[in-house]
């Protein structure tokens, strides 16, 4: 398969649906940023945490599928001013991850839901903050409009899939919180830096559909 061909869209829809075998329930404690700091795992599983979803939004455009990112405003209470992946909690009226991952795409960037197309989810990323969050694999078909919410979206742009799931912009980062050292994936695009929860996802992305 070319270089090209390993990061379509119809090779990324391959790759997420052909997930047999490999079982989400305990998935997080292998993957991404959490694998990195073991002494984490116990203590997340024990905190009550809300639920939320985020859409991974690939675009379906021919041989180089590219990703829907936001960078949030920095009057948010939480995670202000960081690159994310449009989502947020899961509401009592929302039916699953996935509706709850496409209305809140709708509220902050205007991405209406006819031109998704939702394919699996990856292992829910356990975030101190206190969020459980199911990342949901969606293709997004051309011809879509966006219109970014200025109360919670400052910014939107795309990268290219092959970017992201290419190890080698995949750096390790470290900081010191409430006292514990603690490391973290973190990409560089341009003038992006992707961090924390969404450089965690992405990671886990790689490592399941992609390593």
């Amino acid at each position: 398969m070319s270089e090209a061909g390993a990061f379509s869209a119809s090779e990324f829809r391959r790759r997420a649906l052909d997930q047999s075998g490999r079982p989400l329930a305990e998935a997080w404690r292998d993957h991404g940023d959490h694998r990195l700091n073991p002494d984490l795992l116990d203590g997340l599983e024990s905190i009550a945490l809300r639920d939320a979803a985020v859409l991974v939004p690939v675009i379906d455009d021919g041989a180089e599928a590219r990703v829907i990112f936001t960078r949030r405003t920095t009057k948010l209470r939480k995670h202000s001013g960081q690159i994310s992946f449009p989502g947020g909690s899961i509401d009592p009226e929302d039916a699953s991850p996935e509706a709850a991952a496409l209305r809140e795409s709708e509220e902050e960037i205007g991405l209406l839901r006819n031109f998704v197309e939702p394919l699996a989810r990856m292992p829910n990323y356990f975030a101190g903050t206190g969020f459980k969050i199911t990342p949901v694999l969606s293709l997004v078909r051309p011809g879509f409009s966006l219109t970014p919410n200025p109360d919670e979206v400052a910014e939107v742009f795309e990268v290219p899939l092959s970017f992201i799931m290419n190890p080698a912009n995949h750096q390790m980062g470290h900081a010191v919180l409430a006292g514990h050292d603690r490391q973290f994936y973190e990409m560089t695009f341009g003038e992006y830096r992707i961090w924390g929860i969404t450089a965690g996802i992405i990671r886990t992305i790689y490592e399941r559909l992609y390593a």
